[in-house]
């Protein structure tokens, strides 16, 4: 996880030891300041967010979303119909209920088949730039939902079971709050009592008034801003959201208590008080070899977490409010090599969104027969970003200033996949 920018002469190192033991918490999420009442029904109206399962490695959307039964490229498994109009993989049964409310677009074409420039180019909107840092989607999510959300004590951007791309030249003010599936947030430990804890903070706000009052620079003032947004953030009730063990076991199992389950569901958790962005990260889907071995593992997985966590929303009156993504950097070859696995392709591949304002029960766009090309018009991740900021209500209009000068429009200037929205 990236660390925040702190003041000169104070590093890391000089900010936890003087958290003595009470709390420790680096890195984004001191920018916090916001939240919304945990009430479903108030969410909805209130505000939107957005929950991005991301694949990370690139996964099969050939054995996936987009399947070719009969040609050379297939893969060992066969479609099955959904409640949609579209069939997918037959180890995804259970997401395949949920059909009607997703939407596959099929005709993804993007040019960054490398996994670092690819995870850049699909969390920004932005090929990677020497001169230029660009916010990830979460980042953007939160800059521009802050207005709306004035009792958020949380982070606003959450990331599961991994990094997310930081906020580039919008600031640490909207950097990825990494968390593992279990809650545990990274540097942060609660080891003495709250009274106790109390105690120590307010010996140490008097040592920092002092400083200040004392005008040595500005570092003691910035140190004392951070040490109060730690305090608001480890006494708020809304931590509680992090709490994924406290849920009923039977929750658990219905997502599947393993780290992609317990991400989706805390995922849902984080939506429950406001938070409007959380992406919850799966890895190991780089199948160059035992491709099919492998997916007769993590599909049965994915299924059972996507679907739930897709039902639990539409239970509780938040799936017309929340935008669920999935997908990873780029597909992967029609080819299946001698390994029996399937190589970087970013040519032609599928992702996988609903809810919010995003039509379910379709597929968008088309590949040829054997899933080599793009038949239909292509679509990018510029695209695709600026549908969901579009399902979101967030304008397209915007424009940043990056920190060179240069003017940048949100979502890169991607234009909105019409078909996707209601």
């Amino acid at each position: 996880m990236s660390c925040c920018n702190v003041p000169s002469g104070m590093s890391r190192r000089h900010f936890m030891r003087h958290l003595a033991g009470a709390s420790a918490l680096v890195g984004p999420a001191f920018a916090l300041t916001r939240s919304l009442r945990a009430n479903a029904k108030s969410l909805s109206k209130d505000h939107k967010s957005a929950i991005m399962l991301w694949l990370g490695g690139g996964p099969p959307s050939i054995d996936m979303w987009d399947m070719k039964p009969g040609a050379a490229t297939a893969g060992q498994f066969k479609p099955i119909n959904t409640t949609g109009d579209f069939q997918i993989c037959e180890l995804l049964p259970t997401v395949a209920q949920q059909g009607k409310h997703l939407s596959i677009v099929r005709s993804m074409s993007t040019r960054e088949a490398d996994h670092e420039r690819g995870r850049y180019y699909m969390h920004t909107g932005y090929v990677p730039s020497s001169s230029v840092e660009h916010p990830g989607y979460g980042s953007v999510v939160a800059h521009e939902m802050e207005a709306k959300l004035p009792q958020l004590e949380i982070p606003p951007f959450v990331s599961i079971g991994g990094a997310s791309e930081g906020p580039g030249f919008l600031g640490m003010a909207y950097a990825p709050f990494q968390v593992d599936s279990n809650g545990r947030i990274r540097d942060v430990e609660m080891s003495v009592q709250p009274g106790r804890m109390s105690d120590r903070m307010k010996l140490l706000g008097a040592l920092e008034t002092r400083f200040i009052s004392e005008r040595r620079g500005s570092a003691a003032e910035e140190h004392a801003k951070i040490l109060k947004k730690t305090q608001d953030l480890l006494t708020s009730q809304q931590m509680k959201a992090f709490e994924v063990r406290s849920e009923p076991q039977a929750m658990l199992e219905k997502y599947g208590d393993n780290e992609l389950g317990r991400g989706c569901l805390m995922a849902r958790r984080l939506v429950e008080v406001g938070v409007p962005f959380v992406e919850v990260n799966s890895g190991g889907w780089d199948l160059h070899q035992n491709c099919f071995a492998s997916l007769q593992k993590k599909l049965p997985e994915l299924d059972k977490a996507f679907a739930a966590l897709l039902d639990d929303l539409q239970q509780r009156g938040l799936l017309q409010s929340t935008v669920v993504l999935c997908m990873g950097e780029f597909g992967r070859t029609p080819r299946i090599n001698g390994a029996t696995g399937r190589d970087h392709f970013a040519r032609a591949w599928s992702v996988v969104l609903g809810g919010a304002g995003i039509r379910g029960g379709r597929a968008i766009g088309k590949t040829n027969a054997d899933g080599t090309g793009v038949e239909t018009e292509p679509y990018s991740s510029e695209d695709l970003m600026a549908s969901v900021c579009q399902a979101l209500g967030i304008s397209l209009a915007i424009t940043y200033t990056a920190k060179n000068g240069r003017p940048m429009k949100i979502a890169g200037g991607g234009h909105v996949i019409k078909d996707l929205l209601a």
